[in-house]
């Protein structure tokens, strides 16, 4: 990205002023180095964000952003529904609730080293994985809409998992006011079994060692010790989320043209909150976070049951679950005033402050784990929320690394089977389905995370808790 064409507000910051239909200035956070490396189309995307009707504030972009559908990824924008605000499926995505949770195992790197073979094979055995994965629990029509209706919750009441997980999950494992009826059938039937699926992408069930912490404190109150293991959970709503989005996006484009909506992208294509199409697209999509919600439970039970018969004396402790793809209702303080607002956020993950109401009673005092994956053989980390994040964006962090070549040119420039070889090398083992899948996501088509990471410190949106280093990672 050409930096002539920004403002420089500080190291860290970067501002769009509002030309032609901006509403609101457009803000980049990250360092010179990150931003010149945003794609040109992400200076577009935050431009024409900021031209939506009712954004308040800005149209921001997180340090990890790159070119997406719609809103870039790294995107987060909030609207007023009292001020013609828009819902718009480009800026959720099409892998609705795609996020991470992370398990503490309280196992050392010592205790873990000589089975990391043996459990690699059994989490491969046990998680199914890959395109079009099927897993062993194959729903009805009328156990579908209890999953869409009741999220991680209906998982854990069906036995996979405990009451105590759900305390460490966003909005306590359920998105309210989630409308099964406004979920296509086809959408439902491409979920029937695939619940309990890690899918394929860049979603993937990672084995890691804590090798760095950052804030004792906060290390502390999160579980956390230098040396031992955590087990982190990357995926989302699967097909159900993609056909959601692929059926709003349809029907935005008529609201957006009936309510006199003028678009500088398609992809942007929006609904008034408050409209009919804008209400049954918000129901449908928090029925696809509850599918994710779901899943992500589902595949935690798997691996609590995988690791129970090589590790009998670890207990598999949930430190948080967190989306990152999702447009949630929010009250929020701009300009000394309190707002109900409806925050998007793509590729970015809420990261609530020191004494949020909806953070449970053992966090509360600490602040949002904000959870932040890297890539097959890169670092991932741990960060908290922050109290000057509210201000700077919504309590928005970002939510990895971020790709710099495209899955296509991926697998022209990199083979699989050399990179699983030189992972194994460091130590590293991959399970894939595919040697494709690994090709296209190799460590060096994303950016580089702590630069990411270092970005979103320095310029308060997350505080660095703890550095992560794989080593096992499944992959569809």
């Amino acid at each position: 990205m050409d930096l002539l064409k920004l403002e420089k507000l500080s190291e860290y910051e970067w501002r769009i002023a509002p030309q032609g239909g901006m509403h609101v200035p457009g803000i980049l956070f990250g360092d010179e180095q990150l931003v010149v490396q945003m794609d040109d189309k992400v200076f577009d995307q935050v431009a024409n964000v900021a031209s939506l009707p009712g954004i308040v504030k800005a149209s921001y972009a997180m340090p990890d952003a790159h070119w997406g559908y719609g809103f870039p990824i790294g995107g987060v924008a909030a609207f007023d529904p009292q001020k013609g605000g828009v819902v718009s499926a480009g800026g959720v995505g099409f892998d609705i609730s795609c996020g991470v949770r992370t398990i503490v195992t309280g196992l050392s790197k010592e205790e873990f080293s000589p089975h990391k073979g043996a459990i690699a094979d059994a989490l491969f055995h046990i998680i199914p994985a890959g395109v079009g994965s099927h897993g062993e629990l194959v729903l009805d029509a009328c156990q579908i809409d209890a999953v869409l209706a009741g999220g991680a919750e209906w998982a854990v009441h069906h036995g996979y998992g405990v009451q105590a997980d759900l305390e460490r999950i966003e909005m306590h494992g359920k998105a309210n006011g989630a409308d099964p009826a406004a979920v296509s059938d086809y959408a439902k039937n491409r979920q029937r079994d695939e619940m309990g699926t890690l899918g394929s992408g860049n979603h993937y069930l990672e084995i890691q060692e804590i090798k760095d912490i950052y804030d004792d404190v906060l290390a502390a109150a999160y579980g956390l010790k230098k040396g031992e293991i955590v087990i982190s959970v990357h995926c989302g709503s699967r097909g159900l989320g993609h056909q959601v989005a692929t059926d709003y996006s349809k029907k935005m484009l008529i609201a957006a043209q009936e309510n006199g909506i003028s678009l500088s992208d398609r992809e942007l294509a929006c609904a008034p909150i408050l409209s009919q199409t804008g209400q049954e697209y918000l129901g449908a999509m928090r029925a696809a976070i509850n599918c994710a919600l779901a899943n992500r439970q589902i595949l935690t039970h798997l691996t609590r049951k995988a690791f129970s018969r090589i590790f009998p004396q670890a207990e598999l402790s949930l430190l948080y679950d967190v989306s990152h793809n999702t447009c949630l209702e929010e009250e929020h303080e701009v300009a000394g005033k309190k707002m109900t607002l409806f925050v998007h956020r793509k590729g970015a993950t809420r990261a609530l402050p020191p004494g949020h109401l909806e953070l449970p009673l053992s966090l509360r005092s600490f602040g949002q784990p904000v959870l932040i994956g890297g890539t097959m053989g890169t670092a991932s980390y741990i960060l908290a929320g922050t109290l000057e994040s509210e201000a700077r964006a919504f309590s928005s962090s970002c939510h990895g690394a971020g790709r710099q070549m495209s899955r296509t040119q991926a697998t022209k420039r990199y083979e699989g089977r050399q990179i699983m070889s030189d992972l194994e090398k460091q130590g590293i083992l991959i399970r894939c389905k595919s040697y494709r899948g690994i090709a296209e996501e190799a460590p060096d088509a994303y950016k580089n995370v702590s630069a990411v990471v270092e970005a979103a410190d320095a310029a308060g949106l997350s505080k660095k808790v703890a550095k992560l280093v794989p080593l096992v990672c499944i992959k569809g």
